[in-house]
């Protein structure tokens, strides 16, 4: 199956306002991405996907649940193996955003 020609297609959240704010180039899995000054690594990630992560237990996607950082639904890691909340920590430029398993990188 073919992917859409529009990534933000197949995002979760589409972006509606403040357009017009510096882009931040981050990666996320392995690939290239980017997003707006002031976004959470939840808004970066949701705005280029339609999940942020994979349940460790259920296996089910996960797209964050409480947005305040009490649920613990939103942690990802960084390519350092570093966790962090993904609905509280602002995108900085370069960083390296894992929403795979650990271990599961390259798999199809």
């Amino acid at each position: 199956m073919n992917a859409p020609a529009n990534p933000s297609s197949r995002a979760q959240l589409q972006r509606l306002k403040e357009r017009n704010r510096p882009a931040v180039p981050f990666v996320l899995d392995g690939r290239p991405a980017e997003a707006l000054a002031g976004d959470t690594v939840l808004t970066a990630v949701l705005t280029q996907t339609r999940q942020l992560r994979i349940n460790e237990f259920s296996q089910q996607p996960r797209a964050g649940f409480c947005l305040m950082g009490a649920c613990q639904d939103c942690w990802v890691r960084l390519a350092d193996g570093k966790s962090l909340r993904a609905c509280q920590t602002m995108i900085e430029p370069g960083m390296h955003i894992c929403t795979q398993p650990a271990g599961s990188e390259g798999a199809a």
